[in-house]
């Protein structure tokens, strides 16, 4: 029997059933529905829930009566109090499970409320990205019905005073549904396993007796471990021994840099489908085989918001400034960076959750993951996001043909002015001057702020090639290495420093 064809639980079947009516009256009824849900908790009553619910317009009184928060204000004001085992704060009940946010700055790991609410939420979100690809043309059916291979954090989580906490993806996989277990790979013996190189080593030693049709993960671990197994059973490539692999689900990190060393491993091309899965909540999903971008998801569990990523809501360190303007799903623009902010089944309110995305279609909410608010290059006016960063990468490995599965970027002072130095990991042989060229040439067309202060203030950009175990074994080193962590795009601070000491012993 293969995955689509198994029973769902009827809860969860009536919930797949769209609603009729646009997004916006979608997130309305989300907006209402979480509102009701948490109006006698802590949060709510001091907010007035019950009374932002009497509103004619509820979206816009939520938005005048209650702060936006980032997360160390919500954490400082609310949070903190549910991990000492207080009940009620900010969603109903007792919060049991905290998603440890991967961090791709040198901070504190962040402890994310994980309720059984936003977890039925996200299993909905993926049965629907699953169903979708009923309507993709020449996918092979059979590949559905074979094992999941999720290489995602330890399910062996860490015990605090009555909660427990992890990678999201070590949760997800503790409490996966009983319907899926059967296709679920590497298991729940291996998915125990705290560390991440032993992990890797039984999932090798188990592949020969899996018949793997997806896997899911971070594109640099996936990539480790199908090399892994190529190289330890002697393959030409990873068909021969998963012959019905077809789809690649990924999200967290744009796939384009990886995409070329990715396919040196396949015998044959597969389907990819991308995912907006964050520590807080399945936020969008590809529905279209070609799509250009995710749709939201606007029925289920989350109530969203946007915020312009522009100097008049957040200043130069990307920090969100006082009475910064939100707008709601219909008043959005195509074309325009926004900085996300999601209330959530797990009683995060008009929470910053950090990343900026872009509508690529308003009608459809169709979105594309353009960076970090705090990820980014503005030294001197020169705008730089990490999209910009994704596809100046990928348009000269294209143009050189090499594979640069990895890479971050820091600004630095030069001379009297600035410079940005660009850390590249590449295991082909390259022309080092020839990459730079490339990489500023493409960042010129791509965004007019930084040609214009190339010619002014932004003097130099400098490369540096590094081997690509350089980058793995700093993400070691930080204790980082696996399940949904990823290398940070963009260097500041203390993490910078320790990069700049790091490669400097690596270069010796």
């Amino acid at each position: 029997m293969g995955l689509i064809e198994i029973p769902i639980p009827k809860t969860i079947a009536r919930t797949l059933k769209l609603h009729a009516g646009s997004q916006r009256r979608q997130q309305g009824r989300v907006l209402k529905k979480l509102l009701k849900k948490a109006k006698f908790t802590e949060f709510g009553q001091a907010y007035h829930f019950d009374e932002i619910l009497l509103h004619k317009e509820p979206e816009k009184a939520f938005q005048q009566r209650v702060p936006v928060f980032d997360y160390d204000s919500i954490y400082r004001q609310w949070w903190y109090r549910t991990l000492d085992g207080i009940p009620d704060v900010c969603w109903p009940g007792k919060i049991e499970y905290f998603a440890l946010s991967s961090g791709t700055s040198g901070s504190a790991s962040k402890y994310i409320p994980v309720t059984n609410d936003l977890m039925r939420g996200n299993r909905i979100v993926m049965i629907k990205q699953l169903l979708t690809l009923l309507n993709y043309e020449n996918i092979p059916v059979k590949s559905i019905r074979k094992g999941w291979l999720m290489l995602g954090g330890s399910t062996d989580l860490q015990k605090g005073p009555g909660y427990y906490a992890g990678d999201l993806s070590g949760i997800t996989a503790k409490k996966v549904p009983f319907w899926f277990s059967p296709f679920y790979k590497p298991g729940k013996k291996i998915a125990r396993t705290k560390d991440w190189n032993t992990k890797l080593d039984e999932i090798v030693e188990q592949a020969p007796h899996w018949d793997i049709g997806f896997v899911v993960g971070v594109p640099a671990w996936i990539q480790m471990c199908m090399e892994m197994v190529i190289e330890r059973y002697h393959l030409k490539n990873i068909h021969e021994i998963w012959p019905n692999l077809a789809f690649y689900v990924h999200g967290g990190v744009a796939f384009d840099p990886y995409k070329k060393g990715f396919e040196k491993l396949l015998g044959k091309p597969l389907t990819y489908i991308e995912t907006y899965l964050a520590s807080e909540g399945f936020i969008a999903y590809q529905d279209m085989q070609h799509g250009k971008g995710m749709k939201l998801s606007t029925n289920e569990h989350i109530f969203l918001e946007f915020i312009p990523f522009n100097s008049g809501n957040f200043d130069h360190d990307g920090n969100i400034i006082a009475n910064a303007q939100a707008l709601l799903l219909d008043e959005v623009e195509e074309a325009t960076d926004y900085a996300i902010l999601i209330s959530t089944s797990a009683g995060a309110w008009r929470y910053l959750i950090g990343d900026t995305v872009r509508f690529t279609n308003k009608k459809r909410a169709e979105i594309v993951i353009t960076g970090r608010t705090k990820h980014f290059l503005n030294l001197v006016g020169e705008h730089l996001s990490v999209d910009n960063m994704n596809k100046a990468i990928q348009l000269a490995g294209q143009q050189l043909n090499i594979s640069i599965p990895e890479f971050t970027v820091a600004g630095i002072p030069h001379d009297a002015f600035f410079a940005h130095h660009w850390y590249i990991a590449c295991d082909d042989t390259v022309d080092t001057a020839r990459l730079r060229t490339a990489i500023d040439d493409s960042l010129k067309e791509l965004n007019d702020d930084y040609a214009v202060e190339r010619k002014s203030a932004l003097k130099e950009v400098l490369v540096t090639i590094l081997p690509e175990r350089a980058f793995m074994e700093f993400m070691e080193r930080k204790g980082k290495l696996g399940g949904q962590h990823k290398f940070p795009r963009v260097m500041k601070g203390k993490m910078l420093e320790e990069w700049q000491q790091f490669i400097a012993s690596v270069i010796q």
